[in-house]
């Protein structure tokens, strides 16, 4: 690919009607989401005079929700179209982060479950949007677009957050939050982004989820729920680590770093006509975050030793975005997204118990071992999934008669 082809695809993409205007609209969407976690931690601890225990237990509540509502709001999409499921989404959100700041501890603890199970599926809502927009041969370009503004969120929302909560109070910041969920959910209610293709939504809709939740499926929400466990053991580890070296203060900054590192990732990862498939970008994933483990430096050296993970991280986020648009039919896409949301919260879940423990038990560096390995394990899981997919897809067509066409569908995160 020449130096001016790279530009290319994303002034192509971009030049899709509706496509800036989504992009942008997701971005602030996704604002009040990444900063709810930690400015509801500092709400429970400070605001409420809570330990962490109590702050966790509220997270877990608002997690478990979401796992289990994700494919049902995602199923609504589906059936009823964009607008009637986020006016009902935002209601909720709306009244529950505007209404947080007075509740009690045990109230807060009670709605964290229902927020988090009618929460706005902004992800999935962007990825259906560009799936619907976006021809399939630029839509590893645009998922790359998407994953470096969903890095993007995640430095400039918490830092928002925890600045309003700092300076001014909780209540201000949760309030913040609200409102901003708010006026989002009132402009995608106006723009009504199509959530599939103008062909698409005159398809019949063919069978139900076992028509298309097949082993090919199961291994990217496999990998997909890997991402995550790595990303989450690997943050808790980098806290742990800078804690013990006593050089907390620049949790922040490292942060920031290895999000850049993302973004770089995505930008390049979106300008190539081919990638590796998630498979394997969720193993480099994996593997590169090992070695972290023997850094004893200062908190800088640490930072860049995990740059080289970090660039896989948004490309490995595209790929899995782009395989569940190729495999979830449009009728269903929505589920499918849904259950990938699920299968992300299930993930970050499962690392902060998993790493703290190694951790507890050993040092904080095994943190960065332990995220790798656990990686690792699912990505192996993913490849039984997906082979035995293929083999069930080969069968078939070696029992027709020869003078039938066999018919074959792509790998797991093989390009067409």
């Amino acid at each position: 690919m020449t130096a001016e082809t790279r530009p290319r695809l994303y002034r192509e993409v971009f030049a899709v009607p509706g496509m800036t205007r989504s992009v942008l609209l997701m971005f602030v969407a996704r604002l009040p989401v990444t900063a709810m976690g930690l400015t509801l931690t500092l709400h429970v601890v400070n605001g409420l005079h809570r330990g962490y225990v109590a702050a966790g237990l509220v997270a877990t509540s608002t997690t478990v929700g979401t796992m289990v509502g994700a494919p049902a709001v995602g199923r609504a999409l589906d059936r009823h179209g964009l607008r009637p499921v986020v006016a009902v989404c935002a209601t909720v959100a709306t009244a529950y982060w505007i209404g947080v700041p007075w509740l009690p501890y045990e109230a807060l603890l009670v709605a964290a479950f229902p927020a988090g199970a009618l929460v706005i599926p902004v992800s999935s809502l962007s990825r259906q949007v560009i799936t619907a927009l976006v021809p399939e041969d630029r839509r590893r370009t645009a998922f790359s677009v998407d994953a470096v503004a969903m890095e993007t969120s995640f430095i400039v929302g918490p830092a928002v957050g925890i600045y309003l909560a700092t300076q001014f109070s909780s209540r201000l910041a949760l309030t913040v939050i609200g409102a901003v969920v708010a006026v989002t959910a009132v402009l995608l209610y106006a723009q009504n982004p199509p959530l599939r293709g103008k062909k698409e939504a005159a398809a019949p809709a063919p069978g139900g989820p076992r028509t298309w939740l097949d082993g090919r499926m199961t291994a990217t929400l496999l990998i997909s729920m890997g991402v995550l466990f790595v990303l989450g053991g690997t943050e808790l580890a980098l806290v742990a680590v800078l804690r013990a070296g006593g050089e907390t203060a620049w949790t922040g900054v490292a942060v920031a770093i290895l999000a850049l590192g993302s973004i770089v990732g995505g930008v390049v990862h979106g300008a190539l006509p081919r990638s590796l498939p998630q498979s394997a970008l969720m193993a480099l994933l994996s593997l590169l975050v090992i070695p972290a483990g023997l850094v004893s430096g200062p908190w800088w050296l640490l930072g860049l030793a995990l740059v080289p993970m970090q660039l896989v991280c948004a490309p490995t986020l595209a790929a899995i975005a782009e395989s569940v648009s190729r495999l979830a039919p449009p009728h269903a896409r929505g589920m499918a997204m849904g259950l990938q949301d699920s299968a992300t919260r299930l993930g970050g879940a499962l690392s902060s118990p998993a790493i703290g423990f190694v951790m507890d038990r050993t040092s904080p560096g095994w943190g960065f071992a332990a995220s790798g390995a656990g990686g690792l394990l699912l990505v192996a899981a993913a490849g039984v999934c997906a082979g035995g997919a293929r083999l069930r897809t080969r069968r078939p067509a070696a029992e027709r008669p020869p003078t039938d066409l066999p018919t074959t569908e792509p790998s797991i995160g093989m390009d067409r």
